[in-house]
């Protein structure tokens, strides 16, 4: 396919994913989060055997290196066609977030205080996902899988700006797109070679994300 193609069918398939998450989860028994963790693995690994059995009848000269770079991650295919294809989703995605990021702290007092305040916690949860999907998915339809940013960066924004999220939210975006150009300039004047950032991201956030479960654990 074309890169607008793959940009377009790269976008349809994240929120199809998050979509089974969401739907598995809702029907799921027990603790709402816990099950919307065990649905995200299970969807997860059934989206990674596709993804396998793509690499497998892939063309091993032509497409199958094409495919495990893409799922590297990397800014360096990225046009201005694919930023501005990302520039409507995103704003769809950003402007719920920015204008209800003072009552997402009320999810923190549990549904039914969230009720008694005046606000409906599980709509509210609701249009957090929705744009949290359409945010994600528009970045993965152009960059490709580059993990950990959304991991790291909001609990390393929160030692700086407390958990009062009308201040965490747009900082957050902020410091993290400041980290994801610091990490993609490194790796394209580390080695000859440009190093895929994903590579990188993890690296980095995968010892940080561990220092925070062993030392932090009650406080994430």
């Amino acid at each position: 396919a074309s890169s607008v193609g793959i940009t377009v069918g790269a976008f349809a398939a994240s929120l199809l994913t998050v979509a089974l998450v969401f739907t598995v989860s809702r029907h799921a028994r027990g603790d709402r989060v816990l099950g919307l963790v065990l649905a995200g693995i299970m969807i997860s690994s059934l989206f990674q055997s596709g993804t396998s059995f793509l690499k497998l009848v892939a063309d091993p000269n032509n497409q199958l290196p094409q495919i495990t770079y893409w799922l590297m991650g990397s800014l360096n295919g990225t046009a201005p066609k694919d930023v501005w294809f990302a520039l409507v989703p995103m704003f769809l995605g950003l402007a719920p977030l920015f204008l209800l990021r003072w009552r997402i702290n009320l999810l923190t007092l549990g549904d039914e205080e969230a009720r008694t305040m005046g606000v409906n916690a599980r709509r509210l949860r609701t249009a957090v996902i929705l744009s949290a999907t359409l945010i994600t998915a528009a970045a993965v339809a152009v960059s490709g899988v580059i993990g950990w940013v959304g991991l790291v960066i909001p609990h390393l924004t929160r030692r700086m700006v407390g958990n009062n999220y009308r201040h965490l939210i747009p900082a957050s975006a902020l410091f993290g797109s400041v980290f994801l150009l610091m990490v993609d300039n490194l790796s394209r004047n580390m080695f000859a070679t440009e190093i895929p950032i994903g590579i990188l991201t993890s690296f980095i956030g995968a010892p940080f994300f561990l220092y925070l479960i062993t030392r932090e654990g009650e406080r994430l």
